[in-house]
C-alpha cells in the first residue's frame, strides 16, 4: 500500500502545513486595528458593521480551515494505522479517483450517496 498512495501522503502532508500556517496568518490577523476612516457621515457605526462583518467572515473561514485540517491529520493518521483508502462505513477501497479528488475522502461514492440521501430524508422541506 506504501508506494500505492505515496504521493497523496506527500500531497497530504503539504495540505497540513498549508493550513496551519494560513490558520495562523489568520489568527494573527484577527485583531481589529486601531485605525478609524475620517468623513464617514455614520462615523463609529460603519466602522463596527464593517468590522462585525469582517469578524463573521473570518471566523466562518477559520472554523472551514480548521475542519479541513482535522480531515487531512485524520487522513494522515490513516496512514500510520494502514487503514488509508477504506471506506469507513463499508470498508470497501475508496476508488482512487475519488482519493484524487479528495485525499481525505472517508467514505467511498456509494456510501457517501447513501450518506447525503438518508440526510435529506432527515430534514422537512422548508
Amino acid at each position: 500500500m506504501a508506494g500505492k498512495y505515496d504521493a497523496l501522503k506527500a500531497r497530504l502532508e503539504s495540505d497540513e502545513k498549508r493550513l496551519t500556517d494560513e490558520l495562523e496568518q489568520l489568527r494573527a490577523g484577527a485583531y481589529p486595528t486601531e485605525e478609524r476612516r475620517e468623513g464617514s457621515p455614520f462615523g463609529k457605526r460603519e466602522e463596527e458593521a464593517t468590522e462585525s462583518l469582517e469578524l463573521e467572515r473570518r471566523l466562518a473561514l477559520e472554523k472551514q480551515m480548521r475542519e479541513q485540517l482535522a480531515d487531512v491529520r485524520a487522513a494522515l493518521a490513516k496512514f500510520e494505522e494502514g487503514t488509508y483508502g477504506k471506506c469507513e462505513d463499508c470498508g470497501k477501497p475508496i476508488d482512487p479517483e475519488r482519493l484524487e479528488a479528495l485525499p481525505y475522502a472517508k467514505l467511498c461514492v456509494a456510501c457517501k450517496e447513501l450518506q447525503a440521501k438518508n440526510a435529506k430524508g432527515r430534514f422537512p422541506p422548508g
